[in-house]
């Protein structure tokens, strides 16, 4: 069974595995056990993820078939968004989120530990082109291509999308955790 997992780690290792008829390039993390601590960097950080460390990540050997590059050698830390399958295995590819550590804003950063997790229900619909639209009230409508023409823009960068108590999504904005007032907002 696979699931979605976010973790922050270094890449020490890689090296190329044949599976049948695939043929992955593995990348060997740096997995130094599980931290919660957003303060100095760690080696490995898991934020939603199963209950065992990463120890190998797989993507194609080319971007070709969408596979990704990391920097080896364990000096460049990632935020890595894949799917694990609970025995310390992570595949990732092109249309995962995969980021240096130190691109990413302070609340990003601090999202991760303290926010995110408060929109794990929801459900974030990009917005290519206008007229979009949500369909139902769990969802936060995703703008950063339309008003900026990239996927890392100001509502990436600066807001969370976050379940209130009636149930609906909104994107909520700030480093500390929601106020009670905000989760208590209903719709109209």
């Amino acid at each position: 069974m696979s699931g979605q997992t976010v973790i922050r780690a270094k890449v020490v290792s890689e090296k190329e595995v044949g599976s049948g008829n695939d043929v992955y390039g593995v990348h060997g993390v740096c997995s130094c056990g599980h931290s919660a601590d957003p303060g100095p960097p760690s080696s490995f950080q898991m934020f939603k993820g199963p209950d065992r460390d990463i120890e190998f990540i797989y993507t194609a050997p080319s971007s070709a078939i969408c596979g990704v590059s990391l920097d080896v050698g364990g000096k460049k830390e990632y935020l890595i968004a894949g799917k694990a399958d609970g025995s310390g295995k992570m595949h990732i590819t092109l249309c995962d989120f995969i980021v240096p550590w130190d691109t990413l804003s302070t609340t990003q950063k601090k999202s991760l530990n303290h926010r995110y997790q408060m929109g794990c229900e929801c459900k974030i619909t990009r917005c290519p082109m206008i007229p979009c639209y949500i369909s139902s009230v769990d969802e936060c409508l995703w703008m950063d291509w339309v008003t900026e023409k990239s996927i890392n823009g100001h509502q990436a960068k600066f807001f969370a999308c976050i379940k209130r108590n009636d149930g609906s999504c909104a994107w909520y904005r700030g480093a500390a955790p929601p106020k009670q007032e905000f989760l208590d907002i209903q719709d109209p």
